[in-house]
């Protein structure tokens, strides 16, 4: 590293980019599968899922470039490119193509809950070395874990149990909520 931020050591700030950085890739890919379920979303309630995804699509972006820019902040050169999500990546690429509203949202819960743990796991690990990014991860993971309660309600009956319960992959999320 060639700089850092004040007060941080480069082997601490070494370890914030690296987590960053595979943080930075999965913001990437998730803006990628959002826009792919926006495109490929289908049947009853289809226009506001389809509109819900949107605000969604722009967050995750928005989130990726925050990312990026405390990656510079920090001396670290961001990579925004697709083979490194592909490298950064220890998440299955989304499998579900053309389908149903409540298909799609049963396998994004599942989505949600993988990427938001990972977050979580950030927070952790920033929380040891600068209170600056964890703040920002702290943020970001609000913003998620709303926009999954957003995906939740449509999965949710009224006594609260979700339609894609106990499902263990995006495909048997799908197939439990359709």
């Amino acid at each position: 590293m060639t700089f850092t931020a004040p007060g941080l050591s480069d082997d601490a700030t070494k370890k914030l980019v690296s987590v960053m950085q595979e943080r930075l890739s999965a913001f990437n890919d998730l803006h990628l599968t959002l826009k792919h379920i926006h495109w490929n979303v289908v049947g009853t309630n289809f226009i506001g899922v389809h509109e819900m995804i949107d605000p969604q699509v722009e967050l995750a972006r928005g989130y990726a470039d925050t990312l990026a820019e405390r990656i510079a902040t920090l001396g670290g050169s961001p990579r925004g490119t697709a083979k490194a999500i592909e490298e950064d990546r220890s998440w299955n690429d989304y499998s579900v193509g053309r389908d149903t509203v409540q298909a799609h949202l049963g396998a994004l819960d599942l989505v949600y809950v993988g990427f938001i743990t990972s977050h979580r796991e950030a927070i952790a690990v920033a929380g040891e070395i600068d209170p600056v990014t964890e703040d920002i991860l702290i943020g970001q993971t609000a913003e998620l874990e709303k926009f999954q309660w957003f995906v939740r309600a449509h999965l949710e009956n009224p006594s609260g149990d979700l339609s894609n319960a106990g499902a263990s992959s995006e495909k048997g999320a799908a197939d439990k909520a359709r």
